[in-house]
C-alpha cells in the first residue's frame, strides 16, 4: 500500500483547519503519516494524532522548526520521503513555501492546487484561473502535491488514536531567519473557514466607505470581511482581506459580493461559493453570471436598507 505524509500546519498548540481537508485527499492516496514540526509541539502532535484517518504521526520538536521556516523544513521533509510515496501540503502560503523545496530536494515535478485525487498518481487541477480543469498524470517515482483546501471535505478531527513517534531533521539551515511578524487581529472569523463571507471592490469609493457599508452588514451576518484585489490595491482593506487567485481561495455557505463586478482572478477565488448573492449597479457585469441570486442597484442605497432589515 502506498504510504503519504501530510505536512500539518499548526501554532504548536492546535492543527489548522487547512490540514484536515489535506488528510481526506491524501487518504485517497494510501495511508496517511501526518508530520508535526514545530517547537514545543506536543499539544499540536497530539491535536493530530486525534484526526480521523491518521495513521501515524511524527514529531520534529526542534527551534529550527518553529515558525515553520521552508529552508529548514523542506530537508527534514526531503530526508523522511524515502519511506514515503507521496508528500502532500495544503495550498496555503506556508505550504506553497514548503512543498516546492522538497520537490526539488527530490528532483521531482511538483502537481499544484489539486482538486482530486484520480489514482495514485493522477489528479486534477486548475489552470487558466480555474477556467479549465487539467487532469495531471504524474511519472515521478515520489509524488509532491499541494491541496486546494475547498475542494475536499475535512476530515474529522476526533476519533483518531495514532501513535506519535519523535523524528529528527538537520535543524537550523542558516540560510534564513525569522525576524518577527505583524498579525492582524479580529473577532471575524478568519476568511478560508467563515460560513458567510461579504466582499467589497473598488465601487466602494474609499477605506472609509468601505468600512462603513459593508461592517455593518458582516456584524449583522456573523460573517468575514473580504475584498477583491482592486480594492486592496486601492488601500480601502489590508492585503489578508483579499479573494482570488492571487489572495485567499474561499468557498463559504454565503458569499456576498459587493460593488465586484467579476474579473475571472477574483471569481477564481470564490466561485465554489455554496451561494452567491452579488449586488452590483452594472447589470452586465461578470459577477452576475455566476451569482444564484443577483440585486441590481445603487450599493449605497441596497446595502443599508438590507442592513436595516436584517
Amino acid at each position: 500500500m502506498s504510504k503519504t505524509l501530510v505536512w500539518v500546519e499548526h501554532d504548536n498548540a492546535s492543527v489548522k483547519d487547512a490540514t484536515l481537508a489535506v488528510v481526506t485527499a491524501a487518504a485517497q492516496m494510501g495511508e496517511v503519516t501526518a508530520l508535526v514540526a514545530g517547537s514545543g509541539c506536543d499539544a499540536a502532535a497530539a491535536a493530530a494524532a486525534q484526526i480521523a484517518g491518521v495513521a501515524k504521526v511524527l514529531k520534529a520538536d526542534d527551534a529550527a522548526y518553529a515558525n515553520a521556516l521552508a529552508e529548514n523544513v523542506a530537508p527534514l521533509v526531503a530526508g523522511l520521503m524515502a519511506d514515503y510515496d507521496a508528500f502532500v501540503a495544503p495550498a496555503t502560503t506556508t505550504g506553497k513555501n514548503i512543498a516546492p523545496r522538497v520537490a526539488a530536494l527530490l528532483d521531482v515535478m511538483q502537481v499544484s492546487d489539486i482538486l482530486s485525487v484520480e489514482g495514485p498518481k493522477t489528479f486534477t487541477r486548475p489552470i487558466y484561473a480555474g477556467n479549465a480543469i487539467a487532469t495531471v498524470e504524474s511519472t515521478d517515482a515520489k509524488i509532491v502535491v499541494t491541496v486546494r483546501g475547498t475542494a475536499f471535505a475535512k476530515a474529522e478531527a476526533t476519533g483518531g488514536s495514532a501513535a506519535v513517534e519523535a523524528v529528527g531533521g538537520a535543524g537550523d539551515a542558516g540560510l534564513s531567519a525569522f525576524m518577527g511578524s505583524e498579525i492582524a487581529k479580529s473577532e471575524r472569523p478568519e476568511l478560508t473557514s467563515a460560513k458567510i463571507i461579504v466582499s467589497g471592490g473598488r465601487a466602494l469609493k474609499d477605506a472609509e466607505t468601505f468600512q462603513s457599508v459593508i461592517t455593518p452588514l458582516a456584524d449583522k451576518l456573523g460573517a468575514g470581511i473580504g475584498a477583491s484585489r482592486a480594492a486592496v490595491d486601492a488601500g480601502y482593506v489590508p492585503n489578508d482581506y483579499q479573494v482570488g487567485q492571487t489572495g485567499k481561495i474561499v468557498a463559504p455557505e454565503v458569499y456576498i459580493a459587493v460593488g465586484i463586478s467579476g474579473a475571472i482572478q477574483h471569481l477564481a477565488g470564490m466561485k465554489d461559493s455554496k451561494t452567491i448573492i452579488a449586488i452590483n449597479k452594472d447589470e452586465d457585469a461578470p459577477i452576475f453570471q455566476v451569482a444564484d441570486i443577483g440585486l441590481v442597484g445603487d450599493l449605497f442605497t441596497l446595502v443599508p436598507e438590507l442592513t436595516g432589515k436584517l
